[in-house]
């Protein structure tokens, strides 16, 4: 058995130690550190997760129907004749004005003048298909009677008047229109002025064209709710129209009432009223139209005129009429 040398033993433990140190540092020489930035794409962010939708406003039908009114009036009117409302008559036509009238009315057997002022028109608006209301404004009287105390003072107000729109087509599908009114008025006019009672007429309204000719009429009856001078009255107006030049509307009317009761019971009065208007002119650019008009009213029966009570309510009435479509 050979022994090993205590200088060979040395040697051999001093090869080990510096092999093991060689290895050591090669390793730490040849290993890369840990790269942690391979795995940040997958740590979710806040800016990584997607945003839910917002919610949709919560519906207001409100805001809705105001937003939508000048689209609706549009399609409503487009189903009918677009022919011109007449001075007097009331168009059976749904519309969208504000209307001012003046009437300068002369009266026989010596009663002087009478100036109307806005006749009871006002504003009218198209709410919803097919219905129409007119809310009219009191008109003011100056009555001047020669020799005599002048009347000044609000006359009874026409309060509301209701359109509903039973059928219509427009020029190119048949060019007609049937619509019935309903009309209420109160009694809040001067003592000299006033009825004393509630009013209320039911009208049935219509017409038909043929190209640039047509034919409005209405027929009505107003009801007094309580006794009253004034009494029932048939009204039954005509209006024949021609369309010219794309802006003028001469015209002629025929108005006709009967007096049931009341103090002209028995008693007939007619009215012709040649008159043109002109319109509708584009305001500024926006979908305003404006438009004006005159007519001549002259009373053509009874005649000569009854004096008590005075029949016809006048001999002749000047009308001047502006309005303003939108």
């Amino acid at each position: 058995m050979t022994c090993l040398s205590t200088s060979a033993v040395r040697a051999g433990l001093l090869s080990g130690i510096l092999l093991f140190r060689g290895i050591v540092a090669a390793a730490a020489q040849d290993v890369p550190a840990l790269d942690m930035s391979q795995f940040a794409d997958a740590t979710p962010t806040a800016t990584d997760v997607p945003e839910a939708p917002a919610p949709p406003p919560p519906y207001d039908p409100i805001r809705a129907y105001f937003l939508n009114w000048f689209n609706r009036v549009d399609a409503i009117q487009a189903a009918q004749p677009h022919w011109m409302t007449p001075v007097v008559t009331v168009t059976p036509r749904l519309e969208q004005e504000l209307r001012y009238d003046q009437y300068i009315e002369t009266l026989g057997k010596g009663q002087g003048t009478l100036y109307n002022f806005g006749a009871g028109k006002g504003l009218e608006l198209i709410p919803f298909d097919p219905v129409e209301i007119i809310v009219g404004v009191p008109p003011y009287i100056e009555h001047n009677i020669p020799g005599e105390h002048s009347i000044n003072g609000f006359n009874d107000w026409p309060f509301l008047l209701v359109k509903y729109r039973i059928l219509s087509a427009n020029e190119q599908n048949g060019n007609y229109i049937l619509t019935a009114f309903l009309q209420g008025s109160a009694p809040t006019g001067i003592a000299a002025l006033t009825s004393n009672s509630f009013m209320i007429t039911p009208t049935i309204a219509g017409g038909f064209g043929v190209g640039n000719f047509d034919v409005q009429m209405t027929v009505g009856e107003s009801f007094p709710t309580s006794s009253t001078t004034v009494g029932k009255m048939l009204t039954w107006n005509t209006t024949l129209q021609y369309h010219v030049w794309d802006v003028l509307w001469p015209a002629v009317e025929f108005n006709f009432m009967h007096f049931s009761t009341g103090q002209r019971s028995g008693l007939n009065q007619g009215f012709i009223t040649p008159e043109v208007i002109f319109g509708r002119f584009p305001i500024a650019g926006s979908r305003a139209k404006l438009i004006v008009g005159a007519g001549y009213q002259v009373a053509v029966m009874p005649s000569p005129t009854v004096p008590k009570p005075l029949t016809p309510m006048y001999k002749n009435n000047f009308i001047l009429t502006t309005r303003i479509a939108f």
